[in-house]
């Protein structure tokens, strides 16, 4: 083989993905909601209504994966699903709720990883998702 598997970009970007969901799964024990779960309720919090497909273009996140989540978050009544073909997804007023309690755990996740990457972390990490994008 011409690289080594220690040096797959994928396989160290989905370690530190995982290292990173460590974070936040410990912080948010106590919802029951998960990092992908977090962050689509706090893009709803910005965007009001949206359509179901736009969640995935908006957080890279699979199709599959964000169904799955917004039916999680629909059955603990977080948000709502409209009928249509292309269903329009929006915070109810207990998700709106949520997504307001949530903010002090999701800054505490992040003061505790900027801790450890410091600055030149953050700045390495948004060069490395421009230079992919």
């Amino acid at each position: 083989m011409k690289y080594e598997l220690n040096n797959c970009i994928g396989l160290r970007l989905r370690r530190l993905s995982r290292i990173v969901d460590g974070y936040y799964r410990k912080n948010l024990i106590d919802y029951e909601i998960t990092e992908n779960q977090l962050t689509i309720l706090f893009l709803l919090s910005e965007t009001k209504k949206v359509e179901q497909g736009r969640i995935g273009k908006v957080l890279k996140l699979e199709r599959s994966t964000v169904s799955r989540n917004i039916k999680l978050l629909e059955k603990k009544g977080l948000i709502r699903r409209s009928p249509e073909y292309k269903p329009e997804i929006e915070l109810t007023t207990k998700g709106k709720n949520i997504a307001i309690e949530l903010i002090p755990r999701w800054e505490k996740t992040m003061d505790e990883l900027i801790a450890k990457l410091g600055d030149n972390g953050m700045q390495i990490i948004k060069k490395l998702e421009m230079k992919l994008v």
